[in-house]
């Protein structure tokens, strides 16, 4: 009895700073370098959240360790709705490249919704002899073994791209890993690896500068986006029913009053409808969210499909990051 009127007691005391949340500056930790495209979203939406959750949000770059650093970092921080993670689908593909993990991703947070979609694209060597994606399958079928498949690092974008993709076509080819997307694109600008499924904020600018070879977008509908728009899909180029994309989601430590995550998610969904953030995501071909996956259940409904889908491919192949 006495310890439920302490509880109860807690909680009412609780009731008033839930009530006037946010007093102070809100940070978002970015599990990644500052400059790369999880950044770049995460300062966009930071703008676009300020006014209707009225405080100022604060980036908090944590990189390290395919993005577990960060998250890890938010798994253990005060559930008082002060630290926010913005992650991509690597929170979803962790669960199955590392053995061990020092959260448990289904736990540990409470999902306050997802942000966008950013599609992949299907780009090759300025010197590959093909022009479009037919001409891509019949190169590719002349070298098999002899291919070799860029990525910016174990449990990136681009490597769950290409591991993907290989899946789906059954073509097993050289996986080169690089220290992110830079030196990996510069490999494929130099004619040094063959091809990269890499997502449109990364290959955008070198498609339409015309310095590499663009085949395909990963995404179930063509882009409507400048030259993306001349992109066949994926499954119009004959991989049937394939398609993957880049997400992000925001999360908070788990604990969190509802009151704060009600909040969180009613700031976001405001944010999402600001025009400014809309046009800088449809600059980058980024499909901000409008559906379901909003509130914080489907949000975690969709994440725990994510790592049913993304947790065989990744431990067919073994390509573990730890």
């Amino acid at each position: 009895m006495r310890r439920s009127l302490l509880l109860a007691a807690g909680l009412l005391a609780c009731l008033p700073a839930m009530a006037q949340y946010p007093e102070k500056p809100v940070t978002i930790v970015v599990p990644f370098a500052a400059g790369g495209p999880t950044d770049k979203v995460a300062r966009d939406l930071a703008e676009a959240l300020r006014k209707p959750l009225g405080a100022t949000l604060v980036i908090d770059n944590v990189g390290g360790v395919g993005g577990t650093l960060g998250a890890n970092k938010v798994a253990k921080a005060a559930p008082d709705g002060y630290t926010v993670l913005l992650h991509h689908i690597g929170i979803a593909s962790a669960t199955a490249l590392y053995r061990t993990l020092p959260y448990k991703t289904l736990e540990d947070f409470e999902y306050l919704g997802m942000v966008n979609e950013v599609p992949m694209t299907l780009i090759g060597r300025p010197s590959l002899p093909a022009s479009n994606y037919a001409e891509l399958a019949k190169w590719l079928d002349a070298h098999k073994g002899n291919v070799n498949l860029a990525h910016a690092g174990v449990g990136s974008a681009s490597h769950l791209c290409g591991l993907m993709y290989q899946a789906a076509i059954k073509f097993e080819m050289t996986t080169v890993p690089y220290k992110g997307t830079a030196p990996a694109m510069n490999d494929l600008l130099g004619n040094q690896v063959d091809i990269m499924c890499d997502q449109t904020t990364n290959t955008t600018g070198q498609i339409e500068a015309g310095k590499v070879k663009a085949f395909a977008v990963m995404s179930p509908k063509r882009l409507p986006v400048g030259v993306l728009a001349k992109l066949p899909t994926a499954d119009e180029s004959g991989v049937k029913g394939f398609s993957i994309s880049v997400w992000h989601g925001l999360y908070a430590p788990k604990g969190t009053p509802k009151a704060v995550v009600d909040k969180l998610n009613a700031a976001l969904r405001v944010a999402l409808k600001d025009a400014d953030f809309l046009k800088r995501q449809e600059a980058l071909g980024a499909v901000v969210i409008s559906d379901a996956r909003l509130s914080p259940a489907e949000h975690k409904k969709f994440v725990e499909a994510e790592i049913g889908k993304l947790g065989p491919v990744i431990k067919a192949a073994g390509q573990y990051a730890d």
